[in-house]
């Protein structure tokens, strides 16, 4: 019993060390380096002491090393798996498709900004909510009068996608994001 309380409190110092220790050895690196470079200054320039010099120095070869980190290695790192993922059809095509569905939802160009109500049915006169994602279908040899509309499903990730007549969409003058939670939650969410 003994044994098993010291084995436990050395795992959660052990865990508790894997999550201090890369911020602390951070820390203490950027203070070292701010030091090292506060009294190279002192050599360099005997007597003068500028206040701060120091750490806008480390800030500054921080963000360079940033920059050189994007350019050098993480954009070439991209740039490979984009190559890979070129070679492997199925799994391209799968990766563009998601990627491209997150960049409507967050990114910086979001697509479903547009709420319509759209009459699918004109006996019922049944209407089904959701967004325009493209007024001109031109690329895809559909003619004027038409737009693109996305429906997405009630709780789920997925959706489905209709060509529709202009006259049959009427656009909803509500945020994009309080028709996405009414759709996403069944209709049953208010605000």
């Amino acid at each position: 019993m003994h044994n098993k309380i010291i084995n436990k409190f050395i795992n959660y110092f052990l865990q508790g060390l894997l999550y201090v220790a890369p911020l602390g050895l951070t820390l203490w690196i950027i203070y070292e380096v701010f030091i090292k470079i506060d009294s190279l200054f002192n050599w360099i320039i005997p007597n003068v002491h500028i206040p701060g010099l120091g750490i806008v120095v480390v800030i500054t070869i921080i963000a360079f090393l940033g920059y050189v980190g994007k350019f050098f290695i993480t954009m070439p790192l991209s740039n490979i798996f984009h190559k890979m993922l070129k070679r492997t059809p199925f799994i391209k095509l799968i990766y563009t498709s998601i990627k491209d569905l997150l960049k409507a939802f967050v990114g910086k160009e979001k697509k479903f900004t547009e709420p319509v109500l759209v009459k699918v049915n004109n006996i019922s006169n049944l209407e089904k909510v959701g967004f325009i994602t493209n007024k001109d279908l031109k690329d895809i040899g559909v003619t004027e009068g038409k737009v693109a509309v996305y429906f997405p499903h009630s709780y789920a990730f997925s959706g489905e996608l209709y060509i529709v007549p202009k006259e049959d969409v009427k656009p909803i003058d509500k945020p994009s994001s309080e028709i996405m939670k009414f759709i996403v939650s069944g209709g049953v969410s208010k605000n």
